[in-house]
């Protein structure tokens, strides 16, 4: 009971540390202009993040968009087709990339990656599609694991009873286990895009960090993250204070992606009862 209170505290610690230092610069701008404002300039009193928030929607999507399709099939393998060798050494694989610090991350698509684009498509390398990659192999663990759980807590007796009215295995799997596991995977997929949009390091590195609207994957961009940590070490008064209100819309996004996994987990529960 102490360590739950004590959990519970720092939360709404934290909670009301953000928002008293942030929705006093949000109510002064006004919510609209403050998110949907694309300038950025502290030195006039300009606090708008439109340009972040879109760079941070643009990463995260472009990241969810071949991680989700690659993670799922990939936890379907490991769940009901692959040897126990090969899951096994798979998922000490997975456990690895996992542990691989976002610096790390940051380096290998500042030295692999961002030359990669640079040389095969265009601009200066730095953009959307060098963060969507990064983003989405650092979230793949995230997404495997908890759609292999997912899939696994299925009940071995709808597989036995599908494989008995004349599915195949490839049937069953796809008609059956995936769609009695919806809830867990969408889980999994919902909190990837936190891990993404809450990711900062390795954006930091590879994205080019310019306030601008991109016309394209190759565009540079800044998300919201970034902006904080590479302003905060010499933001003061109001600018200060805006960076703390980017942080506020950030906490209240992740707030709402948590409520969307327990819906979807209390839907799917719904729906596997009846």
């Amino acid at each position: 009971m102490l360590s739950a209170s004590l959990f519970i505290l720092a939360i709404l610690l934290i909670t009301l540390f953000i928002f008293a230092k942030g929705i006093p610069l949000i109510a002064k701008t006004g919510l609209t202009d403050f998110i949907f404002n694309t300038e950025w300039n502290p030195t006039k009193n300009k606090f708008g993040i439109g340009t972040m928030l879109v760079g941070s929607l643009a990463v995260t999507l472009g990241a969810l968009l071949w991680a989700v399709p690659l993670g799922l099939i990939t936890a379907i393998f490991m769940a009901e087709i692959a040897p126990v060798k090969v899951r096994d050494v798979l998922g000490s694989f997975i456990e690895l990339l996992a542990g691989i610090p976002s610096v790390v991350y940051g380096f290998f698509g500042l030295i692999v990656v961002v030359p990669f684009i640079r040389d095969n498509l265009g601009g200066s390398g730095m953009s959307i599609l060098a963060g969507a990659v990064i983003l989405g192999i650092m979230i793949l663990p995230t997404i495997i694991n908890i759609s292999r759980d997912a899939i696994r807590a299925v009940p071995e007796e709808y597989k036995i009873n599908s494989l008995a009215l004349g599915a195949t295995h490839y049937q069953s799997i796809w008609r059956i286990i995936v769609p009695a596991a919806r809830s867990g995977i969408i889980t999994a997929v919902v909190l990837g895009m936190g891990r993404a949009i809450g990711e900062t390091m390795a954006v930091v590195m590879v994205t080019g960090n310019a306030t601008i609207i991109p016309d394209s994957i190759l565009s540079p961009v800044r998300t919201m993250t970034s902006n904080i940590v590479l302003e905060m070490g010499y933001a003061a008064g109001d600018h200060q204070a805006a960076l703390f209100a980017t942080g506020t819309v950030l906490f209240v996004f992740i707030v709402l992606l948590n409520l969307i996994i327990n819906i979807s987990a209390k839907a799917g529960i719904k729906n596997a009862h009846r």
